[in-house]
């Protein structure tokens, strides 16, 4: 197969030094592109307002006062919507799984009736740009039809609405329907029940996947504003993204970006501990052996 560069010219001297040159350059260049933003914000918050405020703005900072974090800290109660942000992220974890994985699981293994119609349903709702969705969800939260329950300032505002996700239920199907068949009928046959096979089997062999998942659910509740910002309007209710916005205007410059350092390392570190998941899920399609 002929592609942009030949093999014949990568073996020679300068066609290596070529290939090595521009990979080289692309990889420092794209490294610099991801990296300086996050060295950017945590070296802003060791700078003075007036430092902040200075044109041409400079690279490092003069002084290196590591004590602006601790205000920060402090003055925008961080750990109280740490603790209420840990809580909004955990219980939409639990239920986007609960949710989510037993509707692949029937859509790939149990083949129910109209089980593509459904699927099909699930992933039109793809296709709705979110904010068109606010206004109904919040209303749904509001005054929870049949029920009648009024859902706002309560986590399950927030729970819920996560709880169903089509692009969640795609991944899992997807990787679902890689699992062989007979494995699952050699099961059926020693006496197993559809919810033995989905814990017994089917899970343990789609950890991958469900790490992604994981990941994926957490770091969205953990970044969301907008509606955070609509069903948790009491202070002490709040989600980290939403406190720090609501307190943001009458705090220095440098406590604010200390505050935004300090909310952005825990899916920093979630990121980096569980990357060998993230690749390993969005890399498995089919089992072997």
């Amino acid at each position: 197969m002929r592609t942009l560069v030949s093999p014949l010219s990568l073996r020679s001297w300068h066609g290596r030094l070529i290939y090595w040159t521009v990979l080289v350059a692309v990889v420092i260049g794209f490294t610099i592109a991801f990296v300086f933003p996050l060295y950017w914000m945590v070296t802003g918050a060791l700078k003075s307002p007036d430092e902040l405020a200075q044109i041409p703005p400079s690279f490092f900072p003069t002084s290196y006062d590591f004590g602006v974090y601790a205000d920060a800290w402090d003055q925008l109660q961080l750990g109280v919507f740490l603790r209420n942000t840990v809580l909004y992220a955990g219980g939409a974890w639990l239920f986007t799984l609960a949710v989510d994985v037993t509707a692949a699981y029937a859509l790939s293994k149990l083949r129910p009736f109209f089980g593509k119609v459904i699927l099909g349903a699930m992933l039109a709702t793809l296709m709705i740009p979110p904010m068109v969705l606010l206004l109904p969800t919040y209303l749904v939260a509001k005054d929870v039809p049949i029920f009648g329950w009024d859902l706002l300032n309560t986590p399950w505002a927030i729970w819920l609405p996560a709880a169903a996700n089509g692009f969640f239920v795609f991944l899992l199907k997807r990787f679902f329907d890689s699992i062989p068949r007979e494995l699952l009928e050699a099961a059926e046959i020693d006496g197993a029940s559809p919810l033995r096979i989905l814990w017994s089997i089917v899970l343990p062999v789609s950890r991958p996947i469900l790490g992604v998942v994981s990941i994926l659910s957490v770091v969205t509740v953990w970044k969301d504003f907008v509606w955070p910002l609509l069903v948790l309007p009491e202070t002490d209710k709040m989600s980290i993204s939403v406190g720090i916005a609501s307190l943001s205007a009458q705090m220095p410059q440098n406590v604010l970006i200390a505050s935004l350092v300090i909310a952005s390392l825990p899916t920093i570190l979630v990121f980096f501990v569980f990357q060998r998941s993230i690749m390993a899920g969005l890399t498995a399609g089919s089992l072997k052996g």
